[in-house]
C-alpha cells in the first residue's frame, strides 16, 4: 500500500493526498475526512516521500542516464544537478547503459535506497513495449522525464517539440530552394521518432521527394560520413541534409567536403561539435537546460503539495551558423 493506492481509492490526486497528511489548508473538510477514512481503513502508514511532501524536506534525487559520456546527457546531469542544489538537494547518478535489464536493475536500486525522485534522462527510457519498472516505480515516487514520454500514474515528462522542429527546418530549406532533402538518424526513440516524423512532415507540406532519402546510420562521425559518401556514390541525388544529431552532421560535412558538395546542413541538439567544424554548423538548440529547470520546478510543486502537468513542452530555436547559408 502507497499513496499512490490511497489516491486511487479515494478517487483524489496524488497530491490531494499529500496536503492531507501535511494538515494543508488547501483541502475542503469533506475531501479530508475522505482521504483519512481511506487512510484508515486500508491500514496505511506513510513512507517518508508521503510525509515529506509539503515540508520542503526532499533531498535525495536519483539521476539515471544511458550514457554519461554523451555530450547531451553530460550537460543534462550537469543542469540538474546545479539547479537541485539549490533547493539544498542532492543527486544519485546511475549510468545504465541501453540495456533494458541494467534500466530495470537500477531504478530499482533507487526506489530501495528511499530517494524521494527519480529523473530519467532521454528518451531512451521509454521502452517500446514493456514499461512496468516505471510503473511500479511511480507507485512509490514520482518519476521524471526529460525529453521522453511515458503516459503513466505519477509520471511527469518535460519535452522538446522536435516534431515542428525539424519540420521547420524542411520548410526553411525548402524555401532556399532544396528539393531533396537527405535526413541522417540513428535511434527510434521517442525523440528520434518525433524528428523523424518532423520530417516526413515536412516533405509533404512542401513537396519534397524522401523515398530514398532516409537514412540510418550509427552514432558516430564515421557512420554517418561512410554512409553520405556510400548514398552519392549509387547516385542518389541530394541538395541538403538534415541530421537528428550534431554529431551524425558532422560526419556529413565531412563526406561533403570530400565530395566537393557545397549544400546546407542542419544538425540537432547544438552542442559544442556545432562549433568545432568547418564550416561551423546550423543546429537545433532542443534547450536541455530550460528542461532541466522545468523538471525541476515541477519537482518542487510536487513537493509543495501541488498539482503537475504530466506533460510539458518546451519549444527550440534553430542557431544559423555558416552550415545554413552555403
Amino acid at each position: 500500500m502507497n499513496i499512490y493506492d490511497i489516491a486511487e481509492r479515494a478517487n483524489v490526486s496524488i497530491a490531494t493526498v499529500s496536503r492531507v497528511l501535511n494538515n494543508s489548508e488547501k483541502v475542503s473538510e469533506k475531501t479530508r475526512q475522505k482521504v483519512l477514512e481511506t487512510i484508515d481503513s486500508a491500514g496505511y502508514v506513510p513512507n517518508a516521500f508521503a510525509r515529506g511532501l509539503g515540508l520542503d524536506t526532499m533531498h535525495m534525487i536519483g539521476v539515471m542516464c544511458t550514457d554519461v559520456t554523451d555530450m547531451f546527457y553530460a550537460n543534462a546531469v550537469a543542469s540538474i544537478e546545479k539547479l537541485l542544489r539549490q533547493y539544498n538537494m542532492n543527486i544519485v547518478l546511475c549510468n545504465t547503459g541501453n540495456d533494458i535489464a541494467d534500466k530495470r536493475k537500477y531504478l530499482s536500486y533507487l526506489v530501495n535506497r528511499k530517494v524521494d525522485a527519480v529523473v530519467l534522462i532521454g528518451s531512451a527510457f521509454k521502452e517500446e513495449t514493456d514499461n512496468s519498472h516505471i510503473k511500479e516505480a511511480a507507485r512509490d515516487i514520482p518519476v521524471f522525464i526529460i525529453n521522453g514520454y511515458v503516459d503513466l500514474p505519477n509520471v511527469y515528462s518535460v519535452v522538446c517539440d522536435e516534431r515542428t522542429a525539424v519540420k521547420n527546418n524542411v520548410i526553411s530549406l525548402s524555401k532556399k530552394g532544396c528539393k531533396d532533402i537527405l535526413y541522417l538518424y540513428d535511434a527510434s526513440t521517442y525523440s528520434g521518432n518525433e524528428k523523424l516524423c518532423g520530417y516526413l512532415e515536412g516533405c509533404t507540406e512542401c513537396g519534397c521527394s524522401n523515398d530514398l532519402l532516409r537514412l540510418k546510420v550509427n552514432k558516430s562521425i564515421d557512420s554517418a560520413r561512410e554512409g553520405v559518401e556510400a548514398l552519392y556514390g549509387r547516385g542518389v541525388a541530394f541538395d541538403a541534409v538534415i541530421a537528428s544529431e550534431d554529431i551524425l552532421a558532422a560526419g556529413a560535412l565531412k563526406a561533403l567536403s570530400k565530395l566537393k558538395l557545397n549544400i546546407p546542413v542542419i544538425g540537432f541538439n547544438n552542442s559544442i561539435i556545432a562549433s568545432c567544424t568547418t564550416p561551423a554548423l546550423t543546429s537545433v538548440d532542443n534547450m536541455i537546460e530550460s528542461m532541466c529547470e522545468t523538471v525541476v520546478n515541477l519537482i518542487n510543486a510536487i513537493n509543495d503539495g501541488k498539482d503537475a502537468p504530466s506533460k510539458t513542452v518546451v519549444s527550440s530555436r534553430l542557431i544559423e551558423r555558416e552550415s545554413f547559408k552555403l
